[in-house]
């Protein structure tokens, strides 16, 4: 039986004039490098599709489902940094580079930017992932780093507004969760658990590398070639409860210290089976630059009559495995006053319809806004990264936000309803 090859793949987009390589490496890691010659940095994305939500899966060839604590893989992703050779981020500062990392709920990603010695710091990057290092006593000495970073979150109004509409949108989906787990959970994790999730979701066939600046695609397949470990693929079945369609409460308040008071709007939408598609996603974006931006009538009102600020007021389409939503969110005085008026504009639209003028507008303003997002390095590795574990591919989205038509965008109106939202408060405390 022969060894499987690398195999590279160029995707172009005739609209934008760019292009970039898919690059399957013999290891099973998939590879994106989008070039862009004219920058004089780059930027990488080594990520995992392993995120918050993942803490129950069954690998195949086993009969049991495996349950690992809350907060499991931001945990690994602190840990995978420090090796028998040190502290990653020490070798980063001998080449210059910036590198971090975090965890969605979705994916861990490892990045790096660097200006120079750009080879040297991705041969870091490739090299500190892939070797982990756990000992009973390394773990319990991280215990009290996290914990110290979970007792801050509570503290944070924006981390805050956001997790109680969360918790009050979703009965069983672990969405509902902290990222970072709680004091209580994150003390069961032991060196045995980080394994087990390490091995089952840090293989090549379940990771991608993405890249975009000055780069060069051969010597990234070089670097590929001598820095990546063959490792056993697992086949893994990620186990979530069933989840109703309906919300736990609609409004949930809390008091922190912050001058005005803080809101997020959400809109529960039953998800599909599969990720949402390119077309969904620009229907649904398209429809929340019509309700909300700062040419829409709504935002006027609601800046005319002093509900919100101009620089607050924000929307947010949130969806993954298993999970769907549109968010509204920013400061008013009467965040209640500011739900009704949401609400109003969205039946308007039922009974008016959509016009084309505004349809066009948005469109051109989404679709803008994308673009100019493919002069961002940090933009372009992240969007492949993401893009690739849901199934997307990154032109196809462009493409979509130019054929979209109404009629798909008007379809989105039926999930902004009172009957699936929750608003979520922060109050002054006095």
């Amino acid at each position: 039986m022969t060894s499987p090859k690398t195999t590279v793949q160029t995707i172009h987009s005739d609209r934008i004039g760019d292009s970039y390589y898919k690059i399957q490496h013999a290891s099973g890691l998939t590879v994106f490098v989008y070039p862009k010659e004219e920058n004089h940095s780059a930027f990488a994305s080594f990520a995992a599709n392993f995120g918050s939500i993942n803490t129950a899966f069954q690998i195949e060839g086993e009969e049991g489902v495996r349950r690992v604590p809350d907060g499991i893989a931001h945990y690994l992703e602190h840990k995978l940094f420090e090796s028998e050779e040190g502290d990653a981020f020490l070798k980063f500062s001998k080449t210059g580079a910036s590198a971090n990392a975090y965890t969605s709920f979705d994916s861990t990603c490892y990045i790096v930017s660097s200006s120079e010695n750009l080879y040297e710091s991705l041969e870091i990057l490739l090299s500190f992932v892939q070797d982990p290092f756990f000992t009973k006593e390394n773990v319990a000495k991280e215990q009290g780093i996290i914990g110290q970073e979970i007792q801050m979150y509570e503290d944070d109004p924006q981390w805050k507004v956001m997790f109680n509409l969360l918790r009050n949108m979703y009965h069983t989906h672990p969405v509902r969760n902290d990222i970072a787990g709680t004091l209580e959970s994150i003390a069961e994790i032991t060196p045995e658990d980080l394994y087990l999730c390490y091995n089952t979701f840090y293989t090549p066939s379940s990771m991608v590398l993405a890249i975009a600046g000055k780069i060069d695609v051969d010597t990234v397949i070089g670097l590929c070639d001598r820095l990546l470990k063959n490792r056993q693929e697992k086949h893994v079945r990620r186990i979530f409860e069933n989840e109703p369609e309906t919300v736990l409460s609609h409004r949930v308040e809390q008091k922190l210290p912050v001058a005005i008071p803080l809101f997020q709007f959400g809109f529960k939408r039953t998800p599909g089976e599969k990720p949402a598609s390119v077309e969904k996603i620009a229907a649904t974006e398209i429809l929340l630059e019509i309700m909300a931006a700062d040419s829409s009538p709504l935002f006027r009102r609601l800046l005319d009559a002093e509900l919100i600020n101009e620089t607050s007021f924000d929307t947010e389409y949130f969806e993954g495995p298993g999970y769907d939503a549109v968010f509204f969110s920013g400061e008013s005085r009467n965040p209640d006053a500011v739900a009704q008026e949401i609400l109003k504009e969205a039946e308007s639209l039922r009974k008016r319809g959509i016009s084309e003028i505004d349809f066009l507008r948005a469109k051109k303003s989404v679709y803008g806004r994308n673009v100019s997002a493919l002069n961002s390095t940090d933009s372009i590795a992240n969007s492949l990264a993401s893009m690739y574990f849901s199934g997307r591919e990154l032109f196809s989205y462009l493409e979509a936000l130019i054929n979209i038509e109404p009629a798909s965008v008007f379809a989105e109106l039926s999930s902004i309803s009172p009957a699936n939202s929750v608003l979520s408060v922060i109050l002054p405390e006095d």
